[in-house]
């Protein structure tokens, strides 16, 4: 029976590369001369220290151009939360998604139900088993995913006929 999961996987390499580049080039801008802008990666945390929002706005957009170079979909990178730090600075922490949690997959797999196309979807850990009789159905099911426009990047992998 043709089946393939749908799942949502992130490469922590790449998100590296990516605050890397993002910081060197924030450190060659000229806009950035003499400014305390650094931007780490921890666990599933991208935490960034700057002076003011503006500086902040900007950095981001920095890391979402390399997120997108790296073929990263910033979908990825998920506002937490924003404090004041010593010496004038603010702190803004951005969670990293990665895997389908519960309440999205019991959206997906509503949804998928709702088509009655004939597949099943099964629900894994963090992601989800679809399984049919027929390919056209699972190719379905995938533009029918594909449609909803969550805010989280899913990818289709391990396609089994």
């Amino acid at each position: 029976m043709p089946s393939f999961d749908v799942v949502s996987r992130i490469e922590m390499q790449e998100i590296d590369n990516a605050v890397s580049n993002a910081m060197k080039e924030i450190t060659q801008r000229y806009d950035f001369k003499g400014s305390i802008s650094k931007l780490e990666r921890s666990d599933n945390i991208v935490t960034l220290l700057t002076e003011d929002d503006m500086k902040a706005k900007q950095v981001i957009e920095i890391l979402t151009s390399h997120l997108i170079k790296r073929k990263i979909d910033p979908k990825a990178v998920k506002f937490k939360s924003s404090e004041n730090a010593s010496g004038n600075t603010i702190r803004q922490k951005y969670d990293l998604l990665e895997g389908i949690d519960q309440e999205m997959g019991k959206k997906i797999t509503k949804m998928i139900k709702d088509t009655k196309l004939k597949v099943q979807a099964k629900i894994q850990g963090n992601e989800l088993r679809i399984s049919g009789a027929k390919k056209d159905n699972l190719q379905d099911v995938m533009s029918k995913i594909n449609e909803l426009k969550l805010e989280l990047p899913l990818q289709f992998v391990n396609f089994r006929d």
